[in-house]
C-alpha cells in the first residue's frame, strides 16, 4: 500500500514537472491572443457583415490545439537551451530541467514531440500560412531571441516579435492571409504591451539576470533612463493602434472606451516607473501588465459579442 502511494506521488510529480516545462501561464496568453486574432479575422472576412458572421469551429479547434502544442513545445525547448543559465537565477532555478528533476533529453523529446504535433495540426488542419507563422514564431524565439539575451538588451524588442505573432496566426487561421491591416494592429498591440512588461520583470530581477550573464537593460542602465524611455514610448504607441482598430470598424465605442481606459492605466504605471525607477514601481508596472492584455482582449471580445447580439435581435 505504501509503495503504491509512493508510485502515485512520483507519477503525479513527474506529470506536474512535464506540465511546468510547457510554461502554461505564458501559453494561456498565447492562446487567448490567437483566439482574438481568429475572432476578428473571421468577422473581417465576412462579406455579409456581423449579421452573416459564422465561425468555423473545426478550424478554430484545430488552431487552438496546434497553437497550444507549438507554444508549449517552444517553451520546453527554451528551458532545455537555457537550463544552465536558469539554474543560476533564483526565479528559475526550481524549474524541472534546471533543478534536475527532468533530464535535458526528456525535455528535448517532449519539446520535439509537441512541436511536430503542433506544426502538423496547423499545416494540415488549418492552412499553410498559419503553419509558417508558427514556424517563424518558434525559430525567432529559440534561435534569435534566446541567444541574443546574452548579447544585448535589444533582445527585448526581438523577443516581442514571436510574442506578438500568435494574433497574426489566429487571423491567418480564419482568413488564410497575414496581409490584412487589422491583423497587424493586433500584432502591434501585443508587441508594445510586451516591452514594458519584460522591462519591469528585468528591473525587478536585475541581480538574477546579471548573475546568469543575461544582458537585460538594467545592467547597462543603472539609473533607468533608457528603460524609462522605452517603457513610456511603447505605452504611448498603444493608443494609435487601439484607435485604428476602431477606425477599421473592428471595434465599436465599447472597445474604444474600454481599450483607452486600460491603456491610460498602463501608461500611468509606466510614468510612475519612469519617475521613481525603483523596484516598487517596476512591480506595479509588471502587475498592471498582467491586467492590461487580458483586459483588452476581454473588452474586444465583449464588444464583438454585443455587436453580434444587436444584429441578431435588432
Amino acid at each position: 500500500m505504501h509503495q503504491e502511494s509512493v508510485a502515485k506521488t512520483h507519477s503525479s510529480t513527474w506529470l506536474a514537472d512535464v506540465w511546468e516545462c510547457t510554461k502554461p501561464g505564458i501559453t494561456l496568453f498565447v492562446l487567448i491572443s490567437m483566439a482574438i486574432g481568429f475572432l476578428l479575422g473571421s468577422l473581417s472576412g465576412s462579406s455579409l457583415g456581423v449579421s452573416g458572421w459564422t465561425l468555423s469551429w473545426g478550424t478554430f479547434v484545430s488552431a487552438l490545439i496546434g497553437t497550444w502544442a507549438v507554444a508549449s513545445g517552444t517553451a520546453a525547448m527554451n528551458m532545455v537551451f537555457e537550463r544552465d543559465y536558469d539554474a543560476l537565477m533564483r526565479r528559475t532555478a526550481s524549474r524541472p530541467i534546471p533543478a534536475g528533476r527532468l533530464a535535458p533529453s526528456q525535455g528535448a523529446l517532449l519539446a520535439g514531440t509537441l512541436l511536430v504535433i503542433g506544426y502538423t495540426t496547423l499545416f494540415l488542419g488549418v492552412n499553410t500560412i498559419t503553419g509558417w507563422v508558427s514556424v517563424a514564431t518558434s525559430v525567432i524565439y529559440l534561435f534569435a531571441y534566446t541567444p541574443m539575451k546574452r548579447v544585448t538588451y535589444a533582445n527585448v524588442f526581438l523577443g516581442a516579435i514571436p510574442g506578438a505573432l500568435p494574433a497574426i496566426g489566429g487571423w491567418a487561421a480564419a482568413t488564410g492571409t497575414v496581409l490584412d491591416y487589422g491583423a497587424w494592429m493586433l500584432f502591434w498591440i501585443m508587441f508594445f504591451w510586451q516591452v514594458p512588461h519584460v522591462m519591469a520583470i528585468a528591473w525587478i530581477y536585475q541581480k538574477d539576470y546579471a548573475h546568469a550573464g543575461f544582458q537585460m537593460l538594467p545592467k547597462s542602465d543603472s539609473e533607468g533612463f533608457k528603460a524609462s524611455f522605452w517603457v513610456v514610448f511603447s505605452l504611448l504607441a498603444l493608443f494609435p493602434n487601439i484607435v485604428k482598430l476602431w477606425v477599421l470598424d473592428l471595434g465599436s465605442w465599447v472597445f474604444l472606451s474600454g481599450g483607452l481606459i486600460l491603456a491610460i492605466g498602463y501608461l500611468v504605471t509606466g510614468l510612475m516607473f519612469a519617475w521613481r525607477r525603483d523596484e516598487s514601481s517596476a512591480r506595479t508596472l509588471m502587475i498592471f501588465s498582467f491586467v492590461y492584455l487580458p483586459g483588452t482582449w476581454l473588452v474586444l471580445g465583449l464588444d464583438r459579442f454585443i455587436l453580434y447580439l444587436q444584429s441578431v435581435l435588432g
